[in-house]
């Protein structure tokens, strides 16, 4: 029977975690200090809405759409210079955070891989990104 990302990673309370661990990872790691920068001082709003995002991202309740609509991810992370090394920070804290939070190493591999392209997509500077 097919599982959504969802029901596999374990819900609410794991994507939850996933999400207060990587906020925590952003804001403790020097090398990430790109990308924290690009954030309010104040992560909670940051982390309510990468949880309504999952959520509905992996086959959960869609809280995003129905709190801000579309997600028009790149379109919403314009403001904000976006090259090869925010991607790559993002991807650092999420790698942790997954490595922490989710159990299943095949579902790992697998949201390490989606992670990834939506990374790459939101690259918005430096001639490497191809939008």
């Amino acid at each position: 029977m097919f599982q959504t990302h969802y029901e596999r990673i374990g819900g609410e309370p794991v994507i939850r975690a996933l999400v207060k661990r990587f906020y925590q990872i952003m804001d403790e790691l020097p090398e990430t200090y790109g990308i924290r920068k690009l954030h309010a001082r104040d992560l909670s709003g940051s982390e309510q809405k990468l949880y309504d995002f999952l959520t509905g991202w992996m086959g959960g309740p869609q809280l995003y759409v129905e709190k801000h609509g579309h997600p028009m991810l790149r379109r919403r992370h314009l403001p904000f210079a976006i090259g090869d090394d925010e991607r790559d920070q993002w991807m650092h804290c999420m790698r942790l955070a997954l490595d922490e939070t989710v159990a299943d190493v095949a579902l790992r591999a697998e949201l390490v891989a989606s992670f990834q392209k939506v990374a790459d997509h939101m690259r918005n500077r430096g001639a490497e990104h191809a939008h």
